[in-house]
């Protein structure tokens, strides 16, 4: 596997949705010609590293399997890898050197995209709802993305709201527990990068709070990736300026990269967005204060 040096500039992870019901994009490069085509035109664009996913993991979402129930998740293994693995395939034969990351909490789609050329397991569970996955990782030395999640797509809307000091002690034990879990299964440290997990379970106020204080997160001793982009505390933060609604999704990337250079001001290495472009321009702009600090 190659290695990727994070803390000298921001990289920026463009997102490759594979699914017919993305929050963001409503399912726009669900086939595979379209989504090896917009891949291409993120890393032209300037993306160091892609990440493609194919189950939706929106609020509301079946993703992980209903909670407290034996009802397996809305998208099997086998068909998230039937989504997934024509894209990956599609791209590296056309980027070789393409680095990819492949957006799972699944270890049997996880080990079948490494074998056919990813890099990268972003486990949005952080090894919670897949007991095989930091073997999987451990088997082929990948990198690893482990993410914070408070409960399961479902339950999301009913989680109450908690304060700053208590949502962040939250996110650093739930990231804490997942480094231990990776420790166990033999990952090595330095393949690891966390993820605060914005959006999943946090409360939209949460969000705000977390991104304050998220460099406090640094002393876990691994890198932060953060994944705003059209997150729906954005679309709520800009309600007054949509008539008292919700901003949609397509109206929220001022706000997203807003949020990013928020980020990376407080210590993400890895920024994953939509929109590369904007996004490769703020980072710089980000990395240059930071420099002149």
């Amino acid at each position: 596997m190659r290695t990727l040096e994070l803390g000298r500039r921001t990289l920026v992870m463009g997102i490759v949705n594979v699914t017919p019901d993305s929050f963001s994009d409503g399912g726009r490069f669900f086939a595979p010609e379209a989504a090896v085509a917009h891949a291409l035109e993120l890393l032209d664009e300037g993306a160091e590293i892609l990440d493609l996913g194919a189950e939706s993991t929106r609020p509301g979402s079946r993703a992980g399997g209903a909670a407290g129930t034996a009802l397996a998740p809305s998208v099997s293994a086998e068909q998230e890898q039937a989504r997934l693995l024509p894209v990956l395939e599609g791209i590296l034969r056309e980027r070789p050197r393409a680095v990819i990351s492949v957006d799972t909490y699944k270890a049997a789609t996880a080990r079948a995209a490494l074998k056919a050329g990813a890099e990268i397991v972003n486990d949005v569970s952080g090894f919670l709802w897949d007991s095989e996955m930091d073997a999987a990782c451990a088997e082929f030395n990948s990198g690893v993305i482990l993410m914070h999640t408070r409960g399961r797509p479902e339950e999301w809307r009913a989680q109450p709201e908690l304060g700053p000091d208590e949502l962040l002690a939250t996110v650093r034990a739930g990231l804490a527990a997942s480094l231990a879990t990776a420790a166990a299964a033999g990952i090595l440290p330095e393949t690891i990068v966390l993820d605060p997990g914005y959006g999943f379970g946090k409360g939209f106020e949460g969000n705000y709070s977390l991104l304050a204080r998220q460099a406090d997160l640094l002393s876990l001793g691994r890198p932060l990736l953060a994944g705003v982009s059209r997150k729906s505390f954005l679309g709520r933060a800009l309600a007054p300026l949509h008539g008292g609604s919700d901003a949609p999704p397509e109206a929220r990337e001022t706000a997203s990269v807003a949020a990013l250079v928020a980020a990376i001001l407080h210590g993400a290495s890895i920024v994953r967005v939509h929109a590369v472009r904007p996004a490769v321009e703020a980072a710089r702009i980000a990395d240059a204060v930071l420099a002149g600090g």
